[in-house]
This record gives structure tokens, sequence and C-alpha cells, in this order.
């Protein structure tokens, strides 16, 4: 037979469940609910279904990341510059789970436009790491590089241009080409934001799952946008390693 119950508002299926289990195993270890020979009990529906694709996120993740590295490798020759621009993956993924813990602050953005109250036009009430966060994250760790790659791309062109040979030289050739990749970065990471607010003010029928799709997806391309300064500082203290003591970049 089957045993229906409904989790309390603001728990996740998942503690609730543990919680349930818990509480039955105690009963049983005390002598207080005793099961028939032959009977059991095991938990099913969404339970079930998201332990499942817990068990795959946890092979999923770290193959994306890896495949993340290994396109990157790909595109700059050198595990130093790779990792540079896979540094934008962990800036991302802070902003994330920041954003996760504003959405459970009942001061953030609490304020109206017009008697419309921003927390509800948002739909903002704590969040839960569910499957569809983590598919969000997922999602965030594919786009969370753009900006890195497209300014590091231009700041290795320009080191082929102008073969600096000098800290000062470097540190000029970096100024310059970040300097003339701020605004597509920045238009680029715009942009994506811009295409998630509809997700994020939907309502009705799978608004459910989109909605915790999107906050983490949002909150890591804001805060990734710090990539436009960091890859540029990264490549700086990366070239200038390469100097001699001497004044001069290695052969």
């Amino acid at each position: 037979g089957y045993v229906i119950f409904d989790k309390i508002a603001g728990k996740a299926e998942v503690d609730v469940v543990k919680e349930a289990d818990k509480t039955l195993k105690e009963k049983i270890s005390s002598g207080e609910l005793q099961l028939p020979k032959g009977v059991s009990y095991t938990f099913a529906g969404n339970y079930e279904q998201q332990q499942r694709a817990a068990s795959r996120l946890l092979i999923l993740i770290p193959i994306c990341l890896i495949l993340i590295l290994v396109i990157l490798y790909f595109q700059f020759k050198t595990v130093t510059a790779s990792l540079i621009h896979f540094s934008g993956v962990f800036v991302a993924f802070a902003g994330g789970f920041i954003l996760l813990w504003l959405y459970g602050e009942p001061w953030f953005l609490n304020f109206s436009i017009s008697d419309i109250n921003i927390r509800e036009l948002f739909q903002m009430r704590p969040v839960n790491l569910s499957i569809a966060v983590w598919v969000g994250f997922i999602a965030l760790f594919g786009i969370s590089t753009s900006d890195g790659v497209l300014m590091g791309s231009f700041i290795h062109d320009t080191f082929l241009e102008r073969n600096p040979q000098t800290k000062e030289e470097i540190r000029e050739a970096v100024v310059y080409a970040g300097l003339r990749r701020v605004r597509p970065a920045a238009m680029t990471t715009a942009v994506t934001l811009i295409a998630l607010l509809p997700i994020l003010t939907s309502t009705g029928r799978g608004s459910d799952i989109m909605v915790p799709i999107a906050i983490p997806t949002f909150g890591g391309m804001l805060i990734q946008s710090m990539t436009i300064f960091v890859v540029p500082v990264l490549q700086c203290w990366w070239r200038e390693s390469g100097i001699k003591k001497h004044g001069r970049i290695k052969e």
C-alpha cells in the first residue's frame, strides 16, 4: 500500500523524508512501532526521483567542468592560461550561491514600484538546493567563461602583435587590450541577464522548475562580470612572472 503525505511549507522534500525516516527508525528501535514479519517500507515519488537525479549530477558536474577546462586548453594551448580563464567558473559559482542566499532574506529588494512589490514580482522566497538549481549551475558553468575568453583572447593577440619585453610594456599591453574589450564583455553579460528576467518573473505551470534554474544563472553572471578585471590582472601577473631578473621575458 501507499501512504501519501505533504511536506511542511518552506522545507525541502529530501529533508522531510529524512526526518520521517529518522522518526520511523526511532519508533521501531524503541518498540513503539512493530512491523509485521515480511512487511517493509520505502520512500518513493519525488524523493526517489531526486535521489536518482542527484547521483547522476555527482557524475555530470565534474564531467562538465573537465570538458570546459579541456575546451579552454584547446583555445589557449597552455594549462596556466586555461586555468586563468577557468577562474570565471569559481567566481560565477560564488555569485549563484550569493543570490540563492539573498532570495531567502526578507529585506532583500523589499520595496515597491508603482504598487508592485519587487519581491513578489520575482517570487523571492527561500530556495532549497533542488535538482533544478543544480541544472542552473551547470548552465552557468558553460556561459560563465565567455567574458574571460573574450578578454583573454584579445590580450593574447595583443601580446603577439606587440611582443612586450619588460614589465612596463606588459602592463601597457594588458591595459590597452582590457580597455578595448570591457564594453563587448559588459554587453554580453547584460544581454544574458536581460534574457533571464522573463524567466525569473514567470508564473504558472513550469515556473516552479524554470525559476530555480534561472536564479543561480542570473546571480552567477552578475558576479561573473568581475572577470573583466580578474582575467587581465591574472594575465599580467602570469606574463610578468616570466620575466628574468634583468627585465626581459624568458625565451
